[in-house]
């Protein structure tokens, strides 16, 4: 009886070793994140630092043909991507780079767009669950402002229309175009994607 207690013992121990660890390195992952969104968010201002002329009207080329590429600026340590703009959305405190395309490794670094255009009223943006990219957003609220800012300063603005729960093989689901801007995140343990449903605002 006292050997099987010994072992209860130690798998307990094991058990709360393992849980630490698991805690220190989303802690550390958590901080890592943070840097990387935050050096090529500095970055990304340095090397865009456009000054729209205002001195005339003039009609954006996205206006011209919605069906234009999105513009972005090239970064070092991005693979093929480049950032193609800034999300804020200020009742959660976030400003954040989005890169033009995703992948897992991307995704560590920064929000992704997963797919569509902004010009086009379709875009999807994704980002890790983590303090330093999408935790919050399952916070947002009906009638939240959220704002994205184009790499040649064009501004993008939406109200957050409701916020779903959708399956990981609801693809089509998420991507279905029925929504100018859709931002989303996992759930912890990958389970479901928390999904942030936003309209566009009219002048």
């Amino acid at each position: 009886m006292k050997s099987k207690a010994k072992i209860f013992t130690w798998i307990g121990k094991g058990c709360l070793l393992f849980a630490l660890l698991l805690h220190l390195y989303n802690i550390y992952d958590n901080i890592n994140q943070d840097q990387s969104q935050k050096q090529i968010l500095e970055q990304y201002i340095q090397k865009n630092n456009h000054q729209q002329d205002t001195s005339f009207i003039q009609i954006p080329d996205y206006q011209l043909n919605p069906e234009m590429e999105m513009p972005e600026v090239s970064l070092p340590g991005l693979e093929e991507a480049g950032c193609i703009g800034i999300l804020e959305i200020p009742s959660i405190n976030i400003k954040l780079p989005v890169l033009s395309t995703w992948s897992y490794s991307l995704l560590k670094k920064a929000p992704c767009r997963y797919t569509g255009s902004i010009y086009l009223d379709n875009m999807v943006i994704a980002a890790h669950n983590s303090d330093a990219h999408f935790k919050k957003i399952s916070n947002l609220q009906e009638g939240d402002t959220v704002t994205f800012t184009d790499a040649v300063g064009n501004v993008f603005t939406y109200t957050v229309a409701g916020i779903e729960l959708l399956q990981p093989d609801e693809v089509e689901n998420m991507t279905n175009g029925q929504w100018s801007l859709t931002l989303f995140t996992c759930t912890y343990g990958g389970a479901s994607r928390v999904t942030v449903r936003c309209k566009k605002n009219t002048e």
